[in-house]
């Protein structure tokens, strides 16, 4: 957003003043005056500088970026065994909420494309090491009770941090795997077996190292507008209509795609099969908006945007958490929220799942 420093000798010739205009969106204001003004001022006091902490972090997820701008992207940060891992967080200029949460500010230069999931980046600090190091880093499968056990969290310990990063199951496979997030929400069913998580547990930890944390079983069906205006019943309704898709690597895709197969259906014949969104309600907001007839996705999010419900499976919705995490106090938190009563009550509220083990760790090997 543009920003204007300049010196106005309207109020006194002889001692000229400093002006700045900064730009109306408050997190943009905020940029300009931490990265501009600050230094400016510095300056022209003869203020020695302060100094930024800036750390190199590990980023959960890609971050693209346009070649045009240098953009500053809000991140929450946590420390997993060795590795401070960066969780970017929601952009826009008008998004303050993400300021208030974010613990460091990755700063990508003009001319770049961004990051790849993995890649180290420079992180200036905005909070301490101490608080960093209390944070829950989750990576995987996106689900609202995930959002719903942190809020507890935080009400029931206020010194409770989480970041968490929705990149799918499969990313959140590879992101415990690489030593990047203390654990991932997964759903995976395999063709083979018709079993969930379990199999790919065996395949990429194939000498242990994590437990599975049962979680929830959960309803996964097509959500429509309300009243079911092109009166869609399964997949088959779907060609000729306007489709959004979750992205390849999420469990839900993975159902999506062998659903497909299963009832021989030709995908090519659905519009916007290959329109990936990365949550459950952002995939319900599409459709609430009008942009799209359908997609697959779990009742909770559908309840929340008012949408109609076709259920299609029932699911299994897990935790996949590494072994020396589980001695985190952090993790014991969230175990303990699981088990809980309001934990309980909150799915109720939300529709769609079925709790019979929650919390309950499971070895698999």
């Amino acid at each position: 957003k543009p920003a204007i420093l300049g010196i106005s000798s309207k109020i006194s010739s002889a001692n000229p003043v400093p002006v700045i205009g900064v730009p109306g969106y408050p997190v943009s204001g905020i940029i300009v005056m931490d990265y501009i003004f600050k230094p400016v001022m510095e300056l022209l006091t003869c203020r020695e500088p302060e100094k930024d902490l800036d750390i190199q972090a590990a980023i959960s997820r890609r971050l693209p970026s346009t070649l045009k701008y240098r953009e500053f992207v809000r991140a929450r940060l946590g420390v997993v065994g060795e590795k401070t891992v960066a969780v970017p967080l929601s952009s826009g200029a008008g998004v303050v909420s993400s300021f208030v949460k974010a613990d460091g500010i990755i700063d990508i230069p003009q001319d770049s494309e961004g990051y790849e999931a993995g890649e180290l980046v420079n992180v200036h600090l905005k909070h301490s090491p101490q608080e960093i190091a209390r944070t829950l880093v989750i990576t995987g499968s996106h689900d609202p009770l995930l959002d719903e056990a942190a809020d507890i969290m935080r009400r029931t310990w206020r010194d409770s941090i989480v970041a968490s990063s929705h990149v799918g199951s499969m990313g959140g496979i590879l992101a415990v795997k690489r030593g990047e997030a203390h654990l991932g929400g997964i759903h995976l069913l395999d063709e083979v077996t018709g079993t969930y998580n379990i199999p790919y547990l065996k395949k990429y930890f194939p000498n242990g190292g994590v437990v599975l944390v049962e979680c929830v079983e959960r309803v996964q069906g097509l959500m429509v507008a309300h009243g079911n205006p092109k009166s869609i019943q399964n997949l088959n309704d779907l060609v000729g209509l306007d489709y959004v898709n979750r992205q390849k690597g999420s469990g839900t895709r993975i159902l999506c795609d062998f659903l497909a197969k299963q009832s021989g259906l030709d995908t090519s014949m659905i519009h916007g099969y290959e329109r990936e969104e990365f949550t459950h309600t952002a995939v319900a907001a599409a459709i609430a908006a009008g942009t799209a007839d359908a997609g697959l996705g779990i009742l909770s999010a559908a309840k929340i945007y008012g949408l109609d419900f076709i259920p299609i499976c029932d699911e299994q919705y897990d935790l996949l958490v590494a072994e020396d995490a589980l001695e985190l106090e952090s993790v014991g938190r969230l175990i303990e929220v699981l088990h809980s009563d309001e934990f309980a009550h909150r799915l109720n509220e939300l529709s769609g799942y079925i709790l019979k083990n929650p919390g309950e760790v499971r070895q698999w090997n």
